[in-house]
């Protein structure tokens, strides 16, 4: 029997185009909503809201909710989800167009895959953001939170002001349409003070810059090219051994480490 050649419609190519993966499990929506904890009197920006599934139980435990979502098919039904909701606005437009709310305020989504990248960097450069719980391909939260034993430049970059964190994991199964992969909770969060004045930010930054460059093999080859230190060598470390940057948990630099130790 010959296959039949079934034309996709509008709302698959839709689906394709704008990574759309529903979040369906209940048990999967519960947990997100429970580390995204909401501040009951504060501003939630929901992000890719699609037809709701965490519109509700978000609005019920937050102050005020704006729900963005820029696909006319689930905006319809968001509309509808959001009109019994009276703390609940919704909005049919597109998030990273949005400008950041001048007041304190957090983000929570089963965000677009594909734009993950774009809706972090939103988040990052938004001043008055103090935390951010997104759904992510599971591979993208294990990197930008150093679960493999290390660290992205942009986690390292942005450590002094801001915390990584891998919250947990969401099966595939929990997703309709069903992705290839499993997604992971990643929790940003900004800290209240910086670990670092912030006269001493920028300078922090070129050094993280340098160190990511990865020239000569190691940090402080990379380093000696830009500051050669008169007559001396860097600390810790045998004579012609391998040397690398050792990241700790708190985020600052427990110094240059040989490989054999």
């Amino acid at each position: 029997m010959a296959p039949r050649n079934i034309r996709p419609s509008e709302r698959d190519r839709s689906r394709r185009v704008l990574s759309q993966n529903f979040l369906t499990d209940r048990a999967a929506v519960a947990r997100l909503v429970r580390v995204a904890d909401p501040d009951p009197t504060g501003l939630l920006l929901e992000v890719g809201a699609g037809r709701g599934q965490l519109t509700r139980p978000l609005a019920a435990r937050c102050g005020r909710l704006t729900a963005y979502e820029v696909d006319p098919a689930a905006g319809r039904e968001l509309a509808a989800v959001c009109a019994a909701l009276p703390n609940v606005e919704h909005r049919q437009a597109d998030f990273l167009a949005a400008e950041p709310p001048p007041e304190p305020f957090a983000v929570v989504g089963n965000i677009p895959w594909s734009l993950t990248s774009a809706v972090v960097r939103w988040c990052l450069a938004a001043p008055r953001l103090r935390s951010a719980t997104l759904l992510t391909q599971l591979e993208y939260a294990r990197r930008r939170s150093g679960d493999y034993g290390r660290w992205t430049r942009l986690t390292v970059q942005t450590w002094p002001e801001v915390g990584w964190r891998l919250a947990g994991r969401v099966p595939r199964g929990a997703f309709r349409p069903v992705p290839a992969v499993d997604a992971g909770i990643l929790r940003i969060e900004r800290r209240p003070e910086p670990l670092l004045p912030a006269a001493a930010l920028p300078a922090y930054r070129r050094l993280v810059g340098l160190g990511f460059e990865g020239v000569g093999g190691s940090l402080a080859a990379t380093l000696r090219r830009h500051h050669p230190p008169p007559g001396s060598r860097p600390p810790c470390g045998r004579r012609g051994s391998r040397r690398t940057p050792r990241w700790g948990t708190s985020g600052r630099s427990s110094g240059w480490c040989c490989s054999g130790c």
